[in-house]
């Protein structure tokens, strides 16, 4: 009996090949599109779930607010960890990380190689994290001070393939700065473990960990500043709320006296002024798709991106299936006849039932596996998009191939239900009489096409306020000028040949200007913020970010001084003076003459702390993405390390290639690597750029599929009309009148899904927007323009039919009938 089915089916595809291609192609595109989003969202959720104490896993983060700045960092204080861990019985385990942000050079008899990121932990960090141990004991890897763990990887590079257990490496150049200067933690260290690559879907990645116990500023006693992630794990069973109350008292306890002694100012004063400290617990699953904290480990994900995507594939689905079914039930409507003919030569209704069933799993299955060949052919692209590395080896686990399986059955019991269930029920005469009109499911037809197209033009006002928001983020007035700026992150690697390299690079007639300076305004950059306060008021106190600067950053990077006077290096260099910014002024109060003001730095050892003295203000610029809002900012004159060279815009090639002879003349043994500075600004709206890139891919895949699905019907439609239409031929209607007359009931449809789909449109984006802090208003000509072209679309779509239809013979319609 299946085989009977089979082969009807076959024979009923071969007679409307143009619908099963419509049919097939339209599900494929939906499927391959849900598949390649269904991997995405499914791989930025599984993040750190790899970790076996994961949903236990929290961070201790910070949540303050001094004066007008609202302070989140996901970095808080030395001391912290232990303090909790001594005084809280429900946590189990605790540890931290140091990240340190240049790659480590690593030096193995005499072989030298900078390569790797490497941080600091507490010899607990294998207790919460889970990596897998090739060789080295987990518990006792990272006691001892000077011991290190390296990947797999890291190793090689290192040792080739010999043992590097107890092997000794000279780390240099690894330190961290503070306001007593720079601290070296540069030695031997003893390699104690190696570990597998960590996960890609982990919220942060090392290559080499060394013990915490090498760092003597991890023993800090402050708690009023740190750059230590620290991470807490819970016995089962803890209360949350009552465990917030606790870190907190805990939080005041320590706080309170520092504050005192070093601001000046108490804790209860402080709070009285409307200034809050607190530590918050995050939980470790939520840091990568939720954190909006500063100073994160990597960036995260986005859980609205993903939100959006998930919705693009279930909708992107939902279409094409929608397509599917009414394409299927318009076809059977043809075929009423045939029912009635089979019911009186004996077809029981569950045979009619199996038989539209069969045919409905056939095309099913034909569309799965065109899907599966069109996902295996897009992930790669996807991958490069989104930056991921998602195999197609992925689909085959038992997850996934039950999720193909249930979708595949699902599409055709949806497809297969309408004329299997509704029409093998229906009486053998009227069957035979053919009383049946496809008007019978005409609304439920329509109303899964305004469906449709409401899904397509919302993506189409998705695009476009993307694509406006971009152009927005492009061409904003950013305070400064970012264009033909080469940026030499790594230059301090140079040591003391730096300002001999810079001065030569002076003379050279394609360099306008050159700056040193580690602070860069995009991508890689040091980063140092700073409690100060007004003399006047010390209660009053913001925390402020702090550059370090010559006298020729402000002009190489093209900023604005609006009051004051510019650093000149034969009067600012070790003095107190410093420029800050127009947010700055506001957040202190000094709106009034702020020149000549003097401020003082809160902190450890405050009362030895001199004055600052404010020379200069500097028009607001952005120092961070527009996502966040411009921070307080002070500049100091005290460049190191870092270059930023403004270009003549002519053979700037050549100067880059000449700018790596003259590094490599330095025999240093360091590789020549830039930057320019407009590549790192865009690689900050990076998520934003793809996200518009494959926005639009699946407006036009989802306009496609709907256009698909329009077609279909209107080929049906026509087809059922042969006669009227020849009828009206012969006496007197134009081809435009009977283009007219059949694209009307469909553009009605079209009207009614703009109507759903501005509104949802709208919310939709506003609701991504508020991610900027600067961002655009959705203007109504988006809404007017994705409109038009929905219309054009379906129009284009109806007419080509629609005309073929109105200049058809009607003598051959008359006689066909």
């Amino acid at each position: 009996m299946i085989q009977y089915n089979i082969k009807i089916a076959w024979r009923n595809i071969q007679k409307n090949k143009m619908m099963f291609a419509i049919n097939v192609i339209g599900l494929a595109i939906g499927i391959a599109s849900c598949l390649t989003i269904l991997l995405y969202v499914s791989d930025e959720l599984s993040f750190d779930r790899h970790n076996t104490k994961a949903k236990d896993t929290y961070r201790v983060v910070l949540d303050a607010k001094m004066g007008d700045e609202l302070i989140k960092e996901a970095s808080i204080m030395a001391p912290v960890a232990a303090a909790l861990k001594q005084e809280i019985p429900e946590i189990e385990y605790t540890t931290r990380i140091y990240k340190f942000t240049e790659a480590a050079k690593v030096t193995y008899r005499e072989k030298t190689i900078r390569k790797g990121k490497m941080a600091m932990v507490d010899p607990t960090f294998f207790d919460i994290f889970t990596n897998k141990f090739a060789a080295g004991a987990p518990k006792t890897a990272l006691s001892m001070p000077n011991t290190v763990v390296l990947t797999k990887e890291q190793a090689e590079a290192y040792f080739g393939k010999t043992d590097p257990i107890n092997k000794s490496i000279h780390i240099k150049d690894i330190g961290i700065w503070d306001e007593n200067g720079f601290n070296d933690f540069s030695g031997l260290f003893t390699v104690t473990g190696i570990i597998e690559k960590m996960p890609e879907n982990a919220h942060f990645h090392f290559d080499i960990l060394a013990s915490m116990a090498s760092n003597p500023l991890a023993k800090s006693n402050s708690w009023l500043q740190g750059q230590y992630f620290t991470y807490i794990t819970l016995r089962k069973g803890t209360d949350l709320r009552h465990f917030n109350s606790k870190i907190n008292a805990i939080l005041s306890k320590n706080l309170a006296p520092q504050m005192k002694d070093k601001m000046g100012v108490s804790l209860a004063e402080s709070m009285a002024k409307g200034n809050r400290f607190s530590l918050m617990l995050q939980p470790l699953l939520d840091i990568h798709l939720q954190s909006n904290l500063r100073g994160e480990l990597e960036q995260g994900g986005s859980q609205k991106t993903v939100t959006i995507f998930g919705a693009i594939a279930l909708f992107m689905l939902l279409i094409a299936c929608i397509n599917f079914i009414n394409l299927s039930t318009a076809s059977a409507s043809k075929r009423v006849k045939e029912i009635g003919m089979r019911k009186v030569m004996g077809s029981a209704k569950t045979q009619l039932i199996k038989q539209f069933l069969s045919e409905s799993f056939i095309a099913t299955a034909f569309a799965m596996l065109l899907g599966l060949g069109l996902f295996s052919i897009c992930l790669p692209f996807f991958n490069q998009l989104s930056n991921k590395h998602v195999e197609i080896l992925s689909l085959f686990n038992a997850n996934y191939l039950s999720i193909i399986l249930i979708m595949t059955l699902i599409i055709s019991l949806l497809s297969g239900a309408y004329p299997a269930f509704f029409m093998s029920s229906f009486p053998t005469l009227h069957a035979l009489k053919n009383r049946f009109t496809s008007s019978s499911s005409k609304g439920v037809r329509s109303s899964l096409v305004v469906f449709q197209f409401a899904i397509s033009a919302t993506l189409i006002i998705g695009t476009l306020v993307v694509n406006q928001q971009m152009n927005y983020i492009q061409n904003k007035d950013i305070g400064y000028n970012r264009k033909s700026l080469i940026v030499l992150r790594e230059a301090g690697f140079l040591g003391n040949k730096l300002d001999v390299f810079r001065d030569e690079l002076k003379k050279d007639p394609r360099v306008k200007s050159i700056t040193k300076s580690a602070f860069v305004p995009a991508g890689p950059t040091d980063n140092n913020m700073q409690g100060v306060f007004s003399i006047t008021d010390p209660s009053q106190q913001i925390r402020i970010k702090e550059y370090s600067i010559d006298e020729a950053y402000l002009p190489t990077l093209g900023m604005k001084l609006i009051n004051g006077r510019n650093f000149a290096k034969t009067t600012d260099e070790n003095t107190t003076n410093v420029i800050i910014n127009e947010t700055a002024i506001k957040s202190i109060g000094l709106q009034e003459n702020p020149i000549g003001q003097t401020l003082k730095m809160s902190g450890n050892g405050d009362a030895n702390k001199p004055l600052l003295t404010i020379v200069g203000v500097i028009k607001d610029f952005h120092a961070r993405s527009l996502r966040e809002p411009i921070e307080p900012l002070m500049m100091k004159y005290n460049p190191y390390f870092s270059l930023i060279i403004k270009a003549e815009n002519k053979d700037i090639p050549g100067l880059v290639k000449s700018m790596e002879s003259r590094w490599n003349s330095f025999a240093t043994g360091e590789t020549f690597s830039y930057a320019f500075l407009d590549e790192l600004y865009n690689e900050t709206y990076l998520r934003e750029a793809n996200m518009n890139f494959i926005l639009r891919i699946f407006a036009i895949l989802t306009i496609f599929v709907a256009s698909l699905g329009l077609f279909g019907l209107i080929t049906f439609t026509t087809e059922q009309r042969y006669k009227e239409i020849a009828i009206r031929k012969t006496l007197g209607s134009t081809v435009n009148q009977i283009t007219a007359l059949l694209s009307k009931d469909f553009l009605i449809l079209i009207f009614i899904s703009l109507l759903i789909s501005c509104p949802s449109g709208y919310y939709i984006m506003k609701y991504w927007l508020q991610d900027f802090e600067y961002r655009i208003s959705i203007s109504w000509w988006i809404f007017a323009l994705a409109g038009l072209a929905t219309i054009l679309i379906a129009f284009a779509t109806i007419a080509f039919k629609s005309i073929k239809a109105a200049l058809m013979n009607p003598v051959k319609s008359v006689r066909s009938e």
